[in-house]
């Protein structure tokens, strides 16, 4: 009798098809993470599944080998076509991964074909694309997709097409509420037939969430996975291999000590969070002008056709530095980040620990490091016990360059520089401000609840 270890993907309780097996294979993946082994067999079963799981668990395998193992089981084969699976996340980048990933299995199954529908494109060779070639499984937004709806008189009967729908995954389910597309999530929902299986992916429960489970999940079976040992004890929020540190430094010292900490750290792969586009625009050209030797790149969410593109680029390097907005804090998997920093913390207490699981993804080790002001040092104790979060501190570099003075010359010297300079700095004193609030507002909810 064969030995089957376990853990591994044999061990399921339900067999998955030899050449799903042989891509797991390929993708270097032997064994399943907690949220895979917990949901895969519920999926199979069709059963609805509600997930909840840490960031950087696994959850994109969790839905993407159901939904092939259900389309396989079929007893009418699809057509071209007819949907047989969506797949709704709430961000381009987002969508291109899953597509990126999906197709590593449809590659084996070239009886199904896939599509991707996301802003920043045009949606009429979308309607084009999907005439020609079908789509069996469609990875989208909810916008483009509520869009394709839309398209009859362009020929793309889409309300047709999704009769034989077998599978909905709505993915990053907290994140596609925060960002307002609930009213889209229901138009869509309209659309699609009720004998399906809906699977919620979730990194928060929210009880905006807990709504969507209970308008589009029939007798959902809920699953919650922590991690192993002490974090799952604690329920901490981060992957239990992040090394998470914070620095407490004045106003006039923190971009100083950011392009110190860079220059020391040339040869690995950052994250730089800011809170808004317009600090993004700005600090970006800053460090390509005081960090040399090492590739920069921006990304926010006003980037209409160029998100795509860097995205990609940055995912293959292997050093360099993507100066961002929160649009890259949630689900994107970028291999190897070796640092997340964050040049002050986010006005979510909740997107703090997103935006920290860029990195140790999946069993690997990573760091994160927030600056923060003198009177923001109360933020670490906020985070230990709101989000489960505890951070070390790490001290403050000494003897660094004094940058402010050439950071001004820079600006002064170049026009449109020194505006984008204007606009980062009003809108970081807005952001700030709402952070502050915010920050307050959560400190004396908290301080409520706290035993004296």
């Amino acid at each position: 009798m064969e030995h089957v270890t376990e853990g591994s993907w044999e061990s399921l309780p339900v067999s998955l098809h030899p050449r799903v097996l042989g891509a797991l294979r390929e993708l270097g993946f032997p064994y399943m993470t907690p949220v895979q082994s917990a949901t895969i067999p519920l999926f199979m079963r069709n059963k609805d599944v509600a997930a909840e799981a840490v960031t950087g668990s696994g959850k994109t395998l969790a839905f993407v080998i159901p939904i092939l193992e259900i389309l396989l089981r079929r007893e009418e084969k699809l057509k071209k076509s007819q949907v047989g699976a969506i797949i709704i996340t709430p961000t381009r980048e987002l969508a291109v991964q899953i597509d990126e990933v999906l197709s590593h299995f449809t590659k084996h199954f070239p009886q199904f074909s896939q599509i991707l529908w996301i802003g920043g494109r045009n949606p009429g060779e979308d309607v084009e694309r999907f005439k020609q070639q079908g789509g069996n499984i469609i990875v989208a937004t909810p916008g483009r997709l509520e869009d394709m709806f839309r398209r009859k008189a362009e020929g793309l009967d889409l309300a047709s097409c999704v009769r034989s729908l077998d599978v909905l995954v709505l993915d990053e389910a907290d994140r596609l509420l925060d960002m307002g597309f609930e009213a889209s999530i229901n138009t869509i929902l309209e659309f699609l037939p009720k004998q399906r299986r809906t699977g919620l992916f979730s990194a928060t429960q929210t009880q905006e969430v807990e709504n969507l489970v209970r308008a589009g999940l029939r007798n959902p079976v809920r699953v919650s996975v922590k991690e192993k040992g002490e974090a799952a004890s604690s329920t901490q929020k981060t992957p239990s291999r992040l090394e998470n540190y914070y620095m407490v430094c004045k106003a006039d010292e923190k971009f100083n000590q950011l392009v110190h900490f860079l220059h020391n750290h040339k040869q690995e792969k950052h994250l730089v969070f800011f809170s808004t586009c317009a600090c993004v625009e700005y600090y970006g050209k800053a460090l390509e002008a005081l960090v040399k030797g090492v590739r920069i790149m921006c990304i926010h969410g006003k980037m209409k056709y160029k998100r795509n593109k860097i995205f990609m680029e940055f995912r293959k390097l292997q050093s360099g530095i993507l100066v961002c907005t929160d649009v890259m804090a949630r689900g994107i998997d970028i291999p190897e980040v070796n640092w997340v920093l964050q040049y002050d913390p986010p006005s979510n207490a909740s997107a703090f620990v997103h935006r920290c699981g860029r990195t140790a993804r999946i069993g690997h080790g990573g760091s994160a490091l927030v600056f923060l002001l003198p009177m923001e040092e109360s933020y670490v104790n906020f985070l230990a016990i709101n989000q489960k979060c505890p951070l070390q501190e790490m001290k403050l570099q000494r003897n660094t360059a004094d940058l402010l003075p050439k950071l001004k010359s820079m600006a002064l010297a170049d026009r449109a520089v020194f505006e984008k300079g204007m606009k980062a700095f009003v809108s970081y004193v807005q952001a700030y401000a709402k952070h502050e609030c915010n920050l307050i507002f959560r400190l004396k909810a908290l301080l409520k609840v706290l035993p004296c």
